[in-house]
């Protein structure tokens, strides 16, 4: 039951995760480096992406390929992650949420080996 929980509620977060790119873009707009072109587009990309993912995770042969699609996801959002940091001390946030962007940069890691997990186990 474990891993089978495990993989459910991770498929569940990501494919609500993925849903949230459709239903507020604005907010994933605004992390997105600068550098990179059509903003919108990439966020509803990245939304679709959560979204097959998390679903991939559920039936048994899309679960490897699933985990791997998602783990790539994950490495590629990254640069998001970093820009909303870079914003929040140019705004001069507080402290504490600055900290919280700083701790979610490995959380990323944590997240790579979890869906790894989910995504391998065989039951």
């Amino acid at each position: 039951m474990g891993s089978s929980f495990s993989r459910a509620s991770t498929g569940l977060v990501f494919v609500v995760a993925g849903l949230l790119h459709y239903a507020a873009p604005a907010a994933y707009e605004k992390i997105m480096p600068p550098y990179l072109p059509l903003h919108r587009e990439l966020v509803y990309l990245s939304g679709a992406c959560e979204v097959l993912g998390g679903l991939g995770l559920f039936p048994k042969r899309t679960r490897t390929a699933a985990g791997i699609g998602l783990i790539l996801l994950l490495i590629s959002v990254l640069p998001a992650n970093v820009q909303m940091l870079l914003d929040a001390r140019a705004a001069g946030k507080p402290s504490w949420w600055t900290a919280l962007l700083w701790l979610r940069l490995p959380l990323q890691l944590a997240l790579v080996a979890w869906v790894r997990t989910v995504s391998r186990s065989r039951d």
